[in-house]
């Protein structure tokens, strides 16, 4: 499993061992945790002080579960370096996604930083979702600060995953461990060919993963997400972990 994800990002966390397996068990260690993982004995008793430990933020999957094995909409196309400043500005890190009314929020002003050059914006004036359900960006998407409200804000403002030629390593990370959105790769650079309002759908495989432009009628074969789709699937680093038995199930 380990190796799969890392074929995806390097940076992912190398140690999903199975917690069945107590002789090679490596404890589990990820950037995106609020707790600092030590030593962990195979039967993760010592995990049970961790029993009050939670993330801060409401991921999509968990207030709505939903299948996310294929993604349908319109597109909203950007280009290189879109940076976590132009995704949230600092100003709106204040908003608390763990309250739904600011997690609401939070998704209105996404991707508001971007310059006067984009006519369109993501999120109309006086809305709280957006109509665009995919992102298709250039190089070094969510490049800057590791601030999580960025992947949070777009899930919350309802887009369902990004397609972008490459990512900064931090957003990706987020993206996975707060479950709020695939951050899915190209192999070309698709925001070259694609236009804001173009309709798509994007097909999760097992194998490589497509993203098909119905109004071009053009295919471009994707990167497949590998291990990194089932934390994504479940919600969120926390939720995958409860699911797997790595930390106790949260109490009612």
């Amino acid at each position: 499993m380990a190796a799969s994800l890392q074929s995806v990002n390097p940076t992912l966390s190398r140690n999903l061992s199975s917690p069945n397996n107590s002789s090679s068990f490596v404890p589990f260690r990820s950037p995106f945790l609020r707790f600092n993982s030590t030593s962990v004995a195979p039967d993760f008793k010592p995990l049970v002080s961790f029993r009050n430990a939670s993330s801060s933020f409401v991921t999509r999957s968990a207030a709505e579960p939903q299948e996310r094995k294929t993604f349908h909409g319109l597109c909203y196309v950007v280009g290189d370096n879109i940076d976590t400043d132009q995704i949230i500005p600092a100003e709106f890190l204040t908003l608390v996604p763990s309250n739904p009314d600011e997690y609401e929020k939070l998704g209105s002003h996404a991707l508001v930083g971007l310059p006067a050059a984009y006519k369109e914006r993501f999120v109309q004036p006086g809305e709280m979702k957006t109509k665009y359900s995919i992102i298709i960006g250039g190089e070094n998407f969510g490049c800057g600060s590791s601030r999580e409200h960025a992947p949070v804000c777009l899930g919350a403002a309802g887009a369902k995953a990004v397609v972008a030629q490459s990512y900064a390593r931090i957003f990706f990370r987020n993206s996975v461990a707060t479950g709020e959105i695939y951050p899915l790769d190209s192999e070309v650079r698709v925001c070259d060919e694609c236009k804001t309002g173009d309709v798509a759908t994007i097909e999760l495989r097992e194998g490589d993963s497509i993203l098909i432009n119905h109004t071009t009628g053009k295919e471009y074969k994707l990167k497949a997400i590998g291990d990194a789709g089932p934390v994504i699937d479940a919600g969120g680093i926390f939720a995958y972990a409860r699911k797997a038995g790595m930390i106790p199930s949260a109490a009612p």
